[in-house]
């Protein structure tokens, strides 16, 4: 087996999901507090953003269908936020938004989190503490 040196030296992470509605999504995640960066247009059409929110990044992706309208989404993943904010207050504010929380807030991970869920099932955990 031959090995190598070389090792990744990545400067991030932007996981991108495939959504079934990219409208709402845009929306669900503005209210967490993500911005839209860059949006992705097919011959006018919008099918893509990447959103960011201090130093994360989000792709989100207008589903084609190609794989059949039922496949499920959102499943054995989740997304996790380290933050240095006050999570009781950020969770608050996002509750005000209209996001209902799966949990929390709560002590967990070391510090305090809260967790919830996106339109399309992907699991989000927010906290503060060890990351």
């Amino acid at each position: 087996m031959a090995t190598t040196t070389a090792t990744l030296n990545a400067l991030g992470l932007a996981p991108i999901l495939t959504v079934n509605d990219l409208q709402e999504s845009i929306r669900f995640y503005e209210k967490l507090g993500f911005s839209i960066e860059e949006r992705y247009e097919q011959e006018g059409k919008l099918n893509g953003v990447r959103l960011v929110a201090g130093q994360a990044r989000l792709n989100l992706t207008q589903d084609d269908w190609a794989k059949g309208r039922d496949r499920v989404k959102g499943t054995a993943m989740r997304l996790y936020f380290p933050v240095e904010q006050d999570v009781d207050e950020l969770a608050g504010g996002i509750k005000a938004a209209g996001v209902s929380l799966e949990r929390g807030p709560e002590d967990a991970y070391g510090g305090r989190a809260f967790m919830l869920i996106d339109p399309d099932g992907f699991k989000i955990t927010v906290a503060r503490g060890r990351s």
